[in-house]
């Protein structure tokens, strides 16, 4: 189960040149403009110096496509599997590639049906391939302690992969932290309807940061709660008829909205008055309309007008 560790506002150009608007907003003076894959250099480093434990770090092609992103987790001994576009070059001393074209050329029997996780109807199981890079001779000692591959899945339409491994890993693993990116998206839908990260109206940084950060650890604290309720259903035996199904970070939120006290807002001064407000009374009924005459009533009616009109006035 995935749960956001670190957060990092990025801030457009127009923002951190108008030194003035940003002390306005209170954003710290030592806030300047970075990329996003900058940002996520810092969150790395962040999350090492604390002592995170990650073997692995997963991303989409926004940042695996930065190749100082992909050299820096190198640096740090980390392992990677992160997205890149199909145009993205692999480079060697036999010669420069496009990545597509090197899976278009992957024989029939490279292709594995692996499973990647599993998702709301069951595994996610699709076609991988994937292939060893040679070794950089810039950049790897002379007994590498990790590998390049490049890997896919079936559909050429989707973004190929490039993994940073060490050595005696399998494919199959490589698949599987593939897969869990889809768990941080996720991770991040249930933090925004369930906590609430994305309902912030606020106008000072610090506001901002205060919100995120409460609801990370709103949603981190659920997500301990369902990962524990996890693993007590799954060391439960077979034969327990009190073994029921692990609650979700949903279900546990609501259950503890129910369960716990709401504090009493006291009423103001325009909520103060108890009494009912009277409803809005039925307007009256518009009269019903009249019946219109028959012909020979009409053409009576007619006549006797015309004959009233032309009758003489008596002297």
């Amino acid at each position: 189960m995935a749960e956001p560790a670190s957060t990092a506002s990025y801030l457009p150009k127009s923002w951190t040149k108008d030194r003035e608007r940003c002390r306005e907003a209170k954003v710290p003076d030592e806030r300047t403009f970075a990329t996003k894959g900058e940002l996520a250099k810092g969150l790395v480093r962040r999350c090492l110096a604390a002592g995170l434990p990650a073997a692995w770090v997963t991303a989409d092609e926004a940042y695996g496509h930065d190749w100082s992103f992909r050299r820096l987790l190198e640096q740090l001994d980390v392992g990677y599997v992160v997205a890149v576009p199909k145009s993205q070059q692999i480079k060697s001393l036999a010669g420069i590639w496009r990545i597509d074209q090197l899976i278009e050329e992957a024989p029939a029997h490279a292709w594995q049906t692996l499973s990647c996780g599993d998702g709301a109807k069951g595994p996610r199981v699709y076609g991988w391939a994937a292939a060893k890079l040679p070794a950089n001779i810039i950049f790897d000692p002379d007994l590498p302690t990790h590998h390049r591959w490049v890997m896919a899945r079936r559909s050429l339409s989707d973004p190929s992969e490039l993994a940073y491994a060490p050595v005696g890993v399998e494919i199959a693993e490589l698949a599987r932290v593939a897969g869990s990116r889809w768990a941080i998206e996720e991770c991040f839908q249930a933090a925004k309807s369930q906590c609430g990260l994305d309902e912030y109206e606020v106008r000072r940084y610090v506001g901002w940061y205060r919100h995120i950060t409460l609801a990370m650890l709103a949603h981190a604290f659920l997500a301990v709660l369902a990962a524990r309720a996890l693993a007590t259903a799954k060391g439960g035996s077979r034969n327990d008829t009190t073994n029921l199904i692990p609650l979700t970070v949903a279900e546990i939120r609501r259950l503890l909205d129910t369960l716990l006290p709401h504090p009493q807002t006291p009423p103001g001064p325009t909520t103060a008055r108890s009494e009912l407000v009277p409803l809005a009374q039925t307007p009256p009924s518009h009269r019903p309309p009249l019946p219109l005459p028959k012909k020979n009533q009409l053409r009576t009616r007619l006549m006797t007008g015309v004959l009233s009109l032309r009758r003489p006035s008596s002297s």
